[in-house]
């Protein structure tokens, strides 16, 4: 690709869960596909003392070298602004002018949705480009 043509973008919202496993797969694959630079986004509100969905320490050592291995060009971003996951993604996505967003999506009852909202829904209504929702295998999720 030379210089002066605009780097593919892929971005991914990603948690250390099976959800996130299978969005990140997705990503990379679709990053491969797209010879596109993928962005992965892994963010915290920062409310809370331990944030088990925010990678630190061997966790982020771990993926930064799958990512290093995969041959797919790479980075990861972790904001921390107090903001929902929705409006991160969306940032990225604009700053990146990402062809792509990949998510993992859950299965939730009805009244589950009504009580908790849905990220899933927030990030549909907030971001500009194409989004790609895996689901995990039903066993997984």
């Amino acid at each position: 690709m030379g210089e002066d043509q605009p780097v593919a973008v892929v971005v991914v919202g990603y948690v250390p869960n099976t959800r996130g496993r299978f969005a990140l797969d997705h990503a990379l694959a679709e990053a491969r596909r797209r010879d596109a630079l993928l962005v992965v986004v892994n963010t915290s509100r920062g409310d809370a003392l331990v944030d088990s969905d925010f990678l630190q320490g061997d966790a982020l050592r771990a993926l930064h070298d799958e990512l290093t291995g995969s041959g797919v060009r790479a980075e990861v971003r972790q904001p921390v602004r107090g903001r929902d996951v929705s409006e991160e993604l969306a940032d990225v996505v604009r700053e990146t002018d990402a062809e792509l967003l990949v998510i993992g999506l859950k299965k939730r009852s009805a009244v589950g949705k009504l009580l908790m909202g849905s990220a899933a829904q927030r990030i549909l209504l907030d971001v500009e480009c194409p989004i790609l929702g895996v689901k995990s295998p039903p066993h997984e999720a």
